[in-house]
Parts: structure tokens; C-alpha cells; sequence
């Protein structure tokens, strides 16, 4: 299959779906349509790895649970 080929594109997102259903992390993240919480994730994932970020994320949003606090923060 060439992926590159449009009419293969249906297939091979089936087939990458399949393979996210099988193999992809269960992530806190992934569980939220809250687009400031998924910001902090982005953030953080830029400059470490996904296991200090699982334990720093929610110590964080616990912190600054919202965009205004911390926009608040010293």
C-alpha cells in the first residue's frame, strides 16, 4: 500500500486506528476535551519524558487548575 496514494488513505487509517486501539497509552490527556489541560501536556511533553509528566501533570493542574490561575501565579 503507498500511502501517499489518496485512494489508500481510508485503509490506512483504519489500519492506524487498529493499531492505536491495541498499542496506544491509556494517557490523562487523551481523557479530556479541556483544551487548557491539554496545552500544560503539550508543554511539558516538549521538555521531558511521558513518565515525569505523568507524575508532574497532575500535581500541576492541582496547582493551577485553570488558565486564570495561572495567569495569577507569581
Amino acid at each position: 500500500m503507498t500511502i501517499s496514494s489518496p485512494e489508500n488513505a481510508p485503509a490506512f487509517r483504519r489500519k492506524l486506528a487498529a493499531w492505536f486501539r491495541k498499542h496506544g497509552r491509556d494517557l490523562p490527556w487523551r481523557r479530556t476535551r479541556d483544551g487548557y489541560h491539554i496545552v500544560v501536556s503539550e508543554f511539558m511533553l516538549q521538555q521531558t519524558q511521558v513518565n515525569r509528566v505523568l507524575e508532574f501533570y497532575p500535581k500541576f493542574l492541582a496547582s493551577y487548575p485553570t488558565v486564570e490561575h495561572l495567569a495569577r501565579a507569581r
